[in-house]
């Protein structure tokens, strides 16, 4: 967008034109991920993602790419991450035991997380190299590739979930979400922070790497940053077991507030690349132990939904950050949006601590795995 338009407006409308339908239809996505079998859903998903995706790479190639279009073609692909989302995320308890839940949770960010860090340097090195449309259109053969994989999965024949009437499983999911103080209290925390730190660094980011730190090139760096950081996150949460899950998860997200300043500023390269790093590991040490207490606390025929609604308050404003990111920092100036984007975001994580069960919710001691001792024949 940057390189057809020039706007910054322009690029958060595209951004906020895919994040739109992933609001509107999460929850539809959660309840067919609690009806049919995920991995199926998951599969169908990456397949609609990789034609959106090779059709942006065939308009930009073909020069006559117009924002309407590629707007369009967003919002499609936004629809089909509302289905996948729910579908992983409740596919892990199906085929992990209990005990094992947060080494799962953490071992499979891992895996998540390396291919971020390759994958955002060889992205910022192709676009640098080649064009945005080359990037693109990598992209699409990437999701082909998850659609294969993924299809290769089994589940477990007796854990596929009956189907019933949608208003019902809606009102069943809404009531599991809303009996929990801890679990709307942090998504209304995510529904400010993701649409501050989204609009501001997916907008602003490109833009003040284009200015000072060698455009894509520079901000494929930047975005790898996180993903180190993440990975070192879910190696420490390989070992760490905190009782207090949700108590460390909030104080973790707190290291991510500083790369806002950071940019803000803007600081050297190599010191916003390590305030990346840093971003990383509070991002993993939230997001391991969230998804490990929502495992432990949510019914297992439940969870798609209860993921949807997290997932649908988290999302509900970023579309609304991601299109006035542009003409904020149009009006105020980029350094003083971003300084407002992580004042914004340190104040919601800050505030969440006040709910009681966000600072007292404990780790229920799981069953010992034991092999089955065979007794002796009399």
């Amino acid at each position: 967008m940057l390189d057809l338009t020039g706007s910054r407006a322009d690029l958060g409308y595209v951004l906020a034109a895919r994040t739109v339908p992933m609001v509107l239809f999460v929850l539809g996505g959660g309840i067919w991920a609690d009806r049919l079998p995920r991995h199926h859903v998951m599969v169908v998903s990456n397949v609609l993602s990789a034609l959106t995706q090779g059709a942006i790479a065939a308009l930009l190639f073909s020069g006559h790419a117009q924002i309407w279009q590629l707007g369009a073609l967003a919002a499609v692909n936004g629809a089909s991450a509302a289905f996948f989302f729910p579908a992983s995320s409740g596919i892990i308890p199906q085929t992990v035991p209990a005990p094992l839940l947060q080494d799962a949770n953490a071992i499979l960010r891992l895996g998540l997380n390396g291919s971020v860090i390759v994958g955002g340097a060889v992205a910022g090195l192709v676009v640098y190299a080649t064009s945005p449309a080359t990037g693109i259109a990598v992209d699409a053969v990437s999701f082909l590739v998850a659609a294969i994989f993924t299809a290769l999965l089994h589940l477990p024949p007796s854990l596929h979930l009956e189907s019933s009437h949608f208003l019902a499983d809606l009102q069943l999911g809404w009531r599991e979400f809303t009996g929990r103080a801890w679990l709307w209290a942090i998504v209304i925390q995510f529904g400010v922070v993701n649409a501050v730190e989204q609009g501001s660094e997916g907008v602003l980011g490109p833009a003040v790497s284009k200015d000072h730190y060698h455009g894509a090139a520079g901000w494929g760096l930047i975005a790898a940053a996180p993903a180190a950081g993440l990975m070192a996150g879910g190696l420490l949460l390989l070992r760490m077991r905190p009782r207090r899950m949700l108590l460390v998860a909030t104080l973790g997200y707190l290291l991510t507030v500083p790369l806002l300043f950071g940019l803000a500023i803007p600081l050297p390269l190599v010191l916003v690349i390590g305030l990346g790093a840093v971003a990383g590991i509070g991002n993993e040490t939230f997001g391991v132990l969230w998804d490990t207490t929502m495992q432990q606390e949510i019914p297992q025929d439940r969870l798609s939904r209860v993921y949807s609604y997290d997932a649908l308050g988290s999302y509900a404003l970023i579309p609304l950050g991601l299109a006035i990111a542009g003409p904020v920092a149009e009006a105020i100036g980029t350094k003083a949006t971003l300084l407002a984007a992580g004042t914004i975001s340190l104040s919601a994580t800050l505030a969440v601590l006040l709910v009681r069960d966000v600072r007292t919710l404990r780790r229920r001691s799981p069953v010992e795995l034991r092999e089955p001792v065979v007794e002796p024949a009399t």
